[in-house]
């Protein structure tokens, strides 16, 4: 499992990228789709997941959208329209800040012999 620390500037450009993809999402099933995509291997926990939501509406990237499933409201999130407009340069961003680190900490994609 990768640390809170590491993962604490991927959340929000993760959060984009996941809403992008599968254009509403709420916050649970977030958390599952990357623990999904992940293989068990990045769990994010509600105290860092619901602060990067309300701080991505706040920014006008995500809208809310509230449904009743049952006796239970459901918050939804999608990328509002400014969201849509700027998502790929969010996306980009993090791109090269990954490219960057791998440079950086002089990484070398693994190479397997298919002997």
């Amino acid at each position: 499992m990768f640390s809170q620390e590491i993962l604490k500037g991927t959340i929000k450009p993760l959060i984009i990228k996941l809403i992008k993809d599968e254009r509403r999402m709420y916050g649970y099933q977030i958390t599952q789709k990357v623990k999904e995509l992940s293989t068990q291997k990045i769990v994010i926990t509600e105290g860092a997941l619901y602060p990067a939501l309300h701080k991505l509406v706040d920014e006008g990237i995500l809208i809310t959208e509230s449904e009743w499933i049952g006796n239970r409201e459901r918050k939804y999130y999608s990328l509002s329209e400014s969201g849509i407009k700027t998502a790929p340069a969010k996306l980009e961003e993090i791109r090269e800040s990954i490219l960057m680190l791998v440079q950086l900490f002089d990484l070398k994609p693994l190479v397997y012999d298919a002997k």
